[in-house]
């Protein structure tokens, strides 16, 4: 069964270097005193209470990463089969329909390979670091042990160049999450993949499945880089908005500007409903591959298809729609939700939908519309008989319809928080704005020593409250949270402009947790937080 298309890497080379996902690596390292994996070549993670690297005193009286409360909390997650994998992260060219990015990817591949396991492994992945710069992983979506969540500074110091690092935890969520960097404007490269945690008792029933990552793309495009494009959007902020990243050199200093420049306009013009892209990408693309070149997956007519849907886009959010078929919804960010059938949806950054369909006779677009005035097209198709391709630039009539957001649907019963009054309620208000570039959550822009404390076994209120012009997918690590009267269990929701969203989780995995928008030029230049648990009394 044919599941996945990959782009083929150009350089050969590369190949060579990294030793391919699913691979063994053997033993993983263990530090006697605290049970966690030992990084190879790289020192092991600050204390949250001494000097990060941007300079700050953490405070102290919370949780560490790998506290004992921590480890406990692992441990109750169960000791299951360990699968182990490999992930070798290095510079990679590409063919976007043409024209030959130069960019950075995991074993060679965009997407990688999707990583699968089931819920109750344990996981264990050792990562190469072959790029120029430092590095993460951080496992979207899943609730993971805190000293593995890939946040530098606050759970781990990022992987150095040249380095290896393990990662071991145990996956209990199932469900379609995925991985990326949490280093600077990484995530807008080419590192990711997709994370398949199986459910053992899945009651749905299907003939294929297709995993589908859409992404923007502007890496290597005319010379220009993300950190070119972040510190075009930050150059009037005091150091030219470096953030501390370590390419200070702009490559492609002119297309950058060009590309912010046209998103602006973009932004501001009357008929952009949904301004959520704060920078022009040149392309978009499903599994690796722009629309002129699209991929096929093949299916025979009647055959039920389960299409795991992942916005993997550091800026742009999508209305994704399959020609000629209705898609029913059966999971939000890996959640099982009430069932309902829908003609398109609407996915910000970060989210991931899954849906069954089934296959009719013929060839069909499955097709990313990037929401917005700057309409730009992402496509796959789906062919079940014989009958000429659409053209790549056909736009579904079922996009007509808006497409339905993650706030539409309920969540299914065996999911469902507990009806409980919040016993901490936080406020943030989402700020900042285009012009000055300011973003922010209650005004004040990132460090590494904010903290909004909760306690263990608290039910946590979050209220956001969206100041801004822009609308913003707000993601917390290691927890899902759920959305208003019976809404679905996520970990990623939007928050449009002017609008108030409140969303409730229990605080049940100790730690240092960020929280963030994922539009990855909003939370590098500000918007980002930390929720630290209170270490006990």
């Amino acid at each position: 069964m044919r599941t996945h298309s990959r782009r083929a890497l150009l350089g050969a080379g590369i190949a060579a270097a990294g030793s391919g996902l699913l691979a063994s690596t053997g033993a993983i390292a263990l530090d006697a005193k605290n049970g966690r994996p030992r990084s190879h070549g790289t020192p092991p993670p600050p204390d949250p209470g001494s000097h990060g690297t941007h300079g700050h005193q953490a405070p102290s009286g919370y949780v560490s990463p790998n506290g004992p409360e921590v480890m406990a909390r692992e441990s109750h997650r169960g000791a299951g089969p360990v699968r182990r994998f490999s992930l070798t992260a290095a510079e990679s060219d590409f063919d976007m329909g043409g024209t030959v990015v130069s960019t950075w990817a995991y074993d060679g591949l965009l997407p990688g390979k999707p990583l699968r396991a089931n819920a109750g492994d344990k996981i264990a992945v050792t990562v190469h670091n072959r790029l120029p710069q430092s590095t993460t992983v951080h496992w979207h979506g899943v609730q993971i042990r805190n000293d593995m969540d890939g946040s530098p500074d606050i759970t781990q110091r990022a992987v150095k160049p040249g380095a290896t690092y393990d990662y071991l935890f145990t996956a209990t969520t199932p469900g379609t999450h995925w991985i990326h960097p949490h280093v600077g404007v990484q995530l807008d490269r080419g590192l990711y993949a997709p994370l398949i945690i199986e459910d053992p008792r899945e009651p749905l029933s299907y003939d294929h499945e297709w995993i589908v990552l859409i992404d923007d793309w502007l890496d290597g495009v005319d010379g220009v880089t993300p950190d070119a494009v972040l510190a075009e959007l930050n150059k009037k902020k005091p150091g030219g908005g470096s953030m501390g990243h370590s390419e200070t050199q702009m490559r492609g200093g002119r297309a950058a500007a060009s590309a912010v420049s046209r998103a602006r306009r973009h932004a501001m013009h009357p008929l952009a409903d949904d301004p959520s892209d704060s920078v022009d990408h040149p392309f978009h693309i499903m599994n690796g591959r722009v629309a002129r070149d699209r991929e096929t997956f093949r299916a025979k007519p009647g055959q039920r298809i389960r299409i795991r849907l992942i916005n993997a886009a550091a800026d742009t959010a999508y209305r994704v729609a399959l020609g000629g078929h209705n898609m029913t919804v059966t999971h939000i960010d890996g959640w099982p939700v009430q069932h309902k059938e829908t003609d398109s949806l609407l996915i910000a950054m970060g989210e991931r939908f899954d849906v069954l369909v089934t296959a009719k006779d013929g060839v069909f677009p499955l097709t990313a519309l990037s929401a917005g005035s700057n309409n730009k097209t992402a496509q796959a198709l789906l062919r079940t008989g014989v009958g000429d391709a659409p053209n790549e630039k056909i736009r579904p009539t079922e996009l007509r319809s808006g497409g339905l957001s993650a706030d539409k649907f309920k969540c299914d019963e065996s999911v469902r928080l507990s009806n409980r009054a919040p016993d901490r309620t936080i406020k943030m208000d989402l700020t900042g704005s285009m012009d000055d570039w300011d973003w922010a959550i209650n005004g004040k822009p990132y460090t590494d020593s904010q903290r909004y404390p909760v306690r263990e076994r608290e039910r946590v209120r979050i209220t956001f409250h969206n100041k801004t012009a822009m609308w913003h997918p707000m993601h917390l690590h290691g927890h899902t949270f759920a959305l208003p009267d019976g809404g679905p269990r996520k970990d990623t929701t939007i928050v449009l402009p002017d609008k108030e969203v409140s969303v409730d989780f229990d605080a049940d995995n100790p730690g240092l947790w960020m929280l963030h928008c994922h539009n990855v030029y909003h939370s590098e230049s500000g918007m980002m937080t930390v929720v630290g648990y209170k270490a006990r009394r």
